[in-house]
């Protein structure tokens, strides 16, 4: 009798090639994405021991870590010479390259799904952590290093060990204002930073199942900030829909089968999820838009210790109404929210209104194509009307401030992106983390702002 399996544990067994002595695997990879900031010292590793890329066309390059977005100019010398040394690596080995000034360029998984590369069962990796975005789609993704990266250009594989299952079922129906950001940052908060340590987390529950493909994405992407090192859904007939291109195999049934045992279990009743807005300088570390800055647990002093290293850090005071915390800048964008939906949720706060004098704000679509589609939809003018500045060029700008988009010491910003870490946005900058509609509401008070105030339910 065949024994249940996770979803988790058939997409690793599907793609083991064989047992290692030291209780690792060696795992094939269907697809490897690599960008100008992590695969440099990989090429390098290539060319010194005189190897190959042994299969070319398993292989993607996109320009999006380090490249401006007011313009194709690099933002200086440095970032320069990493965009054209990728250019020349991947001219060398045949590889297919996005680079600036090609129709598919992009942050690369915004890219990726738009250029119909991701489909369920498939194992991608690429040198960046925020590849469990491809668990939308029932398929295997996850981050690689340096080393491993060189390992999978040379040999299409890479040494892994199984990780445990962990299912997080949010159930039941959303409360009006609530999206998928909300749904993610809520698993966080609960399961804490690192709490998915050694974890494969698969999200489950009608409030998961409620989510289209874009907020399916959003959650997997932020999957890694619980420390899970990969983030499932199973397949259903919203990933069958939103799978295109080459990789399509319909006749494989991509599920957890019913009674495969998972190593934990969590909860979440979605029905009593609200807006989330971070406070302080980790994923985790969040409340819903109406509550307060909390007060560290004097129960837990290394806790209460890191809560109030935040406090300082962020410059605030427990106690403060979250929507009394003035912002300077306001930013859409990134890989975990600035495809074509994320645009429209927040236009739909922006039409008839205005950015609050003495805010920055800005928004970057995560591809030219997804730029094109929202210029077709009227949505840039929408932006640009209300006071945003509206990006030309697609990269992962002030997500992680490693680009001439950067936030300045003790400026606050409101932001889509999946990071608040001290200094991700700039040195000294404060970033408080939310949804692209609520951005957009803090764009135009001024301060955080309870999205619920300004729409219904359907205009989300």
């Amino acid at each position: 009798m065949t024994m249940p399996r996770t979803l988790y544990d058939k997409l690793v067994d599907s793609h083991k090639v064989c047992d290692l002595p030291d209780g690792e695997m060696l795992l094939y990879v269907d697809l490897h994405v690599m960008n100008e900031y992590t695969s440099p010292q990989a090429f390098s590793g290539l060319d010194e021991k005189g190897l190959p890329v042994w299969k070319p066309e398993s292989h993607l390059a996109v320009v999006d870590h380090v490249n401006a977005t007011r313009g194709r100019a690099a933002p200086d010398a440095a970032s320069q010479l990493l965009i054209d040394n990728l250019g020349k690596n991947c001219a060398q080995h045949g590889i297919a390259l996005y680079g600036l000034g090609d129709p598919r360029q992009g942050i690369e998984h915004v890219v990726v799904p738009e250029q119909g590369l991701v489909a369920p069962g498939m194992v991608i990796v690429c040198g960046d952590s925020h590849t469990t975005t491809y668990g939308a789609f029932g398929a295997l993704g996850f981050g690689i290093g340096t080393s491993e990266v060189e390992h999978v250009l040379a040999t299409q594989t890479l040494r892994y060990r199984r990780m445990k299952n962990m299912r997080v079922t949010v159930s039941g129906d959303l409360a009006p204002g609530v999206v998928a950001k909300d749904i993610i940052m809520k698993v966080v908060q609960v399961v804490g930073a690192g709490g998915a340590n050694g974890f494969a987390v698969e999200f489950a529950g009608e409030a998961i199942r409620s989510q289209s493909i874009t907020g399916r994405m959003t959650i997997c992407n932020m999957a890694v900030e619980l420390g899970a090192r990969a983030a499932l859904i199973a397949q259903d007939d919203v990933s069958h829909a939103a799978v295109k291109g080459p990789y399509v195999n319909p006749a494989e049934d991509w599920h957890s089968d019913p009674g495969a045992p998972f190593d934990r279990n969590v909860e979440i009743n979605g029905a009593e999820i609200a807006p989330l807005v971070s406070w302080g300088t980790s994923p985790d570390q969040s409340v819903p838009v109406d509550a307060l800055v909390p007060e560290p647990d004097a129960t837990l002093p290394k806790a209460q210790e890191s809560h109030g290293r935040a406090l300082d850090y962020m410059g605030l005071i427990a106690g403060t109404p979250m929507t009394d915390i003035a912002i300077d800048r306001a930013f859409i964008g990134s890989c975990t929210n600035s495809r074509i939906e994320d645009l429209r949720q927040a236009a739909a706060i922006l039409k008839d209104r205005k950015v609050a004098d003495g805010v920055t704000a800005i928004v970057v679509p995560g591809s030219t194509m997804t730029r094109l589609a929202a210029e077709a939809e009227g949505l840039d003018v929408v932006f640009r009307d209300a006071g945003f500045d509206w990006r030309p060029e697609a990269g992962c700008s002030m997500c992680l401030a490693m680009n001439d988009d950067v936030a300045m010491d003790g400026e606050r910003v409101a932001s889509s992106t999946n990071r608040n870490f001290e200094g991700r946005q700039g040195r000294g900058a404060r970033t408080h983390l939310m949804s692209p509609a609520m951005v957009a509401a803090a764009a135009v008070k001024g301060r955080i702002a309870d999205v619920r105030a300004f729409v219904e339910h359907k205009d989300l």
